[in-house]
């Protein structure tokens, strides 16, 4: 057997570590700038943890989607398949409820489920995590959306579009069950086996489905949208008001809904069509009655998450403003045995600045050209005996093939300018 990666993971290569990397460091500035403080928990859980935030009428998809593993003592724990139950855990054990509130808390991190490996998706994935936890305010709602549109576009994305939905309070939920049941139910043998199962403990869900019959027996039907409450209605209509005097593109969507129980009023997605028909990075909704389900106070609360690697590739789709360029900043070549070690020593100072690397021998300008070029280089930097005599350095951009002499404070300069632009 050939020793590979298991399906549904992969290898994020040395290639591919800069664009990790960039867009960690933007989401967490972005994130810290809103006040939300970041929170690590582990990639392992009770599996009480799971189970009680998905309640009993959830999908068994999503219990059978879960990687579970038993310990030496007997206890079944399963690799988390998603972040906010423990967040929320960690937020009841550590008396998070007396912070000021909204406690907003962030996380970053790989997640596990044993699902169809499609594009995008994979058994173990990443995700970016954000809850704002202990108002029940629509401001709430609206910032909480407004910060994941912001998160997107600060990672160079544009044309994005935030869908905008509400599952209403839980009498209208309720409300639109009884609906479903009394429309689907006499064509109950028309569905697909996992509708069925829905209709019976969570009708909801049966408008999340992908199978085309499904979809043309609910085509027609009502959605939440349309069975709201007083109430919830008007909690909508200023989540609405804010996002527009915001200036934060949405458009509603009242297919846009979240099944579990702990579900209430509004749900959304951001959808970006550079990464085909299944367009949507991410989204989240509010959960008010998530924290009590687990055992805890009561506590309104709003989450969203994001697949990073759904947003690299669409990212990559539309051209990174990063350089192509992944590699050292500066490569330098020595032209002649003289400057191996005086260029050695200048890369130990210049990586003070900004990324460098350097030829290990003499090379000659083609041979140390092509090197620089393999390393994903912007600039070499080539020492030999005629520059030194006029203490100069060559230096060769290589993606324009402009070529220029610099001093040694110019290419101090050049170096610094370079870090700058990271």
């Amino acid at each position: 057997m050939r020793l590979q990666a298991v399906k549904g993971t992969y290898d994020i290569l040395p290639e591919d570590q800069a664009r990790w990397r960039d867009l960690r460091s933007r989401v967490a500035t972005t994130l810290e700038r809103a006040g939300v403080r970041e929170i690590t928990t582990p990639i392992f859980e009770y599996s009480e943890v799971f189970l009680k935030s998905v309640g009993e009428s959830a999908d068994l998809v999503v219990q059978k989607e879960m990687y579970t593993f038993e310990d030496r003592g007997g206890r079944n724990l399963p690799l988390r398949p998603e972040f906010t139950a423990g967040v929320l855990r960690a937020y009841m054990e550590h008396g998070m409820h007396t912070w000021r509130s909204p406690v907003k808390l962030g996380s970053m991190g790989p997640a596990f489920r044993a699902e169809n490996v499609q594009r995008g998706r994979y058994r173990q994935f990443h995700q970016v995590n954000c809850e704002l936890l202990g108002q029940a305010s629509p401001l709430v709602d609206a910032e909480a959306i407004a910060l994941m549109y912001t998160v997107l576009t600060g990672l160079g994305l544009e044309g994005m579009t935030v869908k905008l939905g509400s599952v209403g309070d839980p009498e209208d939920r309720a409300r639109y069950n009884e609906y479903l049941r009394q429309e689907l139910t006499p064509h109950e043998s028309e569905l697909s086996e996992t509708s069925r199962t829905r209709l019976a403990l969570n009708p909801m869900r049966i408008l999340d489905a992908k199978d085309e019959g499904d979809q043309a027996l609910i085509h027609e039907l009502k959605r939440p949208l349309d069975l709201l409450g007083d109430e919830a209605r008007q909690h909508f209509e200023e989540v609405q008001r804010y996002l527009t005097q915001w200036q934060v593109p949405y458009e509603l969507d009242p297919s846009i809904v979240r099944g579990l129980d702990y579900y209430r009023r509004t749900a959304f997605e951001v959808h970006h069509q550079g990464i085909g028909a299944q367009s949507a990075l991410g989204g989240g909704g509010r959960y008010d009655g998530l924290v009590e389900s687990m055992g805890g106070p009561a506590t309104p609360g709003i989450g969203w998450a994001f697949g990073i690697e759904r947003v690299l590739d669409a990212i990559q789709q539309r051209g990174s403003r990063q350089s192509k360029r992944q590699g050292p900043r500066l490569f330098l070549v020595p032209l002649d045995d003289e400057a191996v070690a005086e260029l050695a020593g200048l890369a130990q100072k210049l990586r003070t600045i900004t990324s460098v690397e350097f030829a290990y021998a003499r090379r000659n300008p083609g041979k140390g050209l092509k090197e620089a070029d393999r390393a994903g280089a912007r600039y070499a930097v080539m020492r030999g005996k005629s520059e030194r005599e006029q203490e100069r350095y060559t230096v060769k951009e290589l993606d324009s093939g402009d070529q220029f002499e610099v001093s040694p404070t110019q290419l101090e300069a050049l170096a610094q300018g370079l870090d700058e632009e990271q």
